[in-house]
């Protein structure tokens, strides 16, 4: 393998004629320049230059690694400029994957401000459950997946970022006798049938929390989709949780209520390569968190219009 820096050395006295003149548009020593030369000569196993009273003159062998040097040496500048492009985010890519209700509000708002902060990065979005997403990610598919509930997937050799503590609220029709109920608690929907459907990992928040207030949900509806589920609600024939990071999908005819201290949560996590991670993925998984974050936030303060009656602040 060459030597870069004997190559550019070997360029500066070819250009130059002598290696007192390289030496000098070096900041070298003459005797360094004479050096580098010389261990070049013994890598490529031929003479290169002819060593004059007054400079030098390339051999045949020094004109042909001559030409290759200048192209060699451009490519390798051109690599590192890209390279650099990359780790400073002037350019590259970086390929997301995130599970649909946080696509709802947080990531397509990350999305947007990463876009204009870092214009030159092409970024892709894929939507999928968690499930598929890891395998995907593990694939070299996807720079970084947001997941849920992280310790029902096998993460092993991952990194996990935490992103967000995503309150669970319970959906209620307008006219639902809970609705505006000051202070609303699980136990109180002991009665109620639920609304449920979706993998296995969606169910398993409402069971938990259920289990600890001490009564069994009575599912009597299935809906795999948040748009059957909130035609259900509205009507009146049960309630459902829905994450906080979906409250902007909620449709007006259905009042959102926080259960309190105990309530259902998720937990949302950001999952990357443990090693060789795309530059550009943790400054999104930071704006995916700021965005989550106050989108969690504002949950409790729609809880509190709610029981105050005021439906039209009451939906997201």
């Amino acid at each position: 393998m060459l030597d870069a820096t004997r190559l550019q050395v070997f360029r500066e006295v070819i250009e130059r004629g002598s290696f007192s003149a390289a030496a000098e548009a070096l900041s070298f020593t003459q005797p360094a320049v004479s050096r580098q030369i010389a261990a070049l000569e013994r890598e490529v196993g031929a003479q290169l230059v002819e060593r004059l009273p007054r400079g030098i003159r390339p051999t045949e062998a020094g004109r042909v690694l001559a030409a290759h040097a200048e192209a060699i040496l451009d490519r390798m500048a051109a690599a590192q400029s890209e390279v650099d492009a990359v780790a400073y985010l002037q350019a590259g890519r970086l390929r997301i994957g995130a599970f649909p209700t946080a696509n709802a509000t947080a990531v397509p708002q990350a999305i947007a401000t990463f876009a204009r902060e870092h214009p030159a990065v092409e970024l892709t979005l894929l939507e999928s459950v968690s499930a598929d997403l890891i395998p995907r990610l593990r694939a070299g598919e996807l720079d970084v997946a947001l997941a849920t509930d992280p310790l029902e997937h096998d993460l092993e050799g991952l990194a996990v970022i935490d992103v967000v503590e995503d309150p669970m609220l319970v959906a209620l029709s307008h006219d639902h006798p809970l609705a505006r109920r000051p202070r609303l608690r699980l136990r109180d929907l002991r009665e109620e049938s639920w609304i449920e459907g979706g993998p296995a990992g969606c169910r398993r928040p409402l069971f938990r929390a259920c289990a600890a207030a001490g009564f069994e949900p009575h599912i009597r509806f299935g809906s795999e989709q948040w748009l059957g589920k909130q035609g259900l609600v509205a009507a009146g024939v049960g309630v459902t949780l829905i994450p906080g990071l979906a409250v902007a999908t909620v449709r007006e005819e259905i009042v959102l209520r926080s259960l309190g201290p105990d309530a259902p949560t998720r937990q949302v996590v950001a999952v990357l390569p443990e090693r060789h991670r795309a530059p550009a993925a943790e400054p999104f998984v930071d704006l995916v968190r700021e965005r989550a974050e106050a989108q969690c936030s504002s949950c409790y303060e729609r809880d509190r219009l709610a029981a105050l009656g005021v439906p039209e602040l009451a939906p997201a």
